[in-house]
């Protein structure tokens, strides 16, 4: 059907790799125990980002701005580091923004 987000019966291997890396940390940040300034700003992120999975159309200025924001909320904690660095390569996996024409 037109418009709803999902072929007949194929998902996008990234969109699946996306999901259970976002997941994973989740999952992760959940058990971790430090009282985290900016963990809720991490946690609304990644529930966006799991919309977009769920939605199965996740937008690459949406995923970009997603992973700044969870980066710069948990970037200093180290053991959070592989389940991030994880979530970075599959959003990577959805290529580069366009890039602005320059005017010279």
């Amino acid at each position: 059907m037109a418009g709803s987000g999902q072929g007949a019966g194929t998902e996008d291997p990234r969109v699946a790799g996306l999901g259970a890396a976002v997941s994973r940390l989740r999952r992760e940040l959940a058990c971790h125990p430090a009282d985290l300034c900016d963990r809720g700003v991490a946690e609304d992120e990644l529930a966006a980002l799991d919309a977009m999975v769920r939605a199965g159309t996740p937008e690459v200025p949406r995923l970009r701005r997603s992973l700044l924001l969870v980066t710069g909320a948990l970037g200093s904690v180290s053991a959070l580091a592989p389940a991030l660095a994880d979530m970075r390569r599959k959003i990577d996996a959805f290529g580069d923004l366009p890039r602005p024409r320059s005017g010279g």
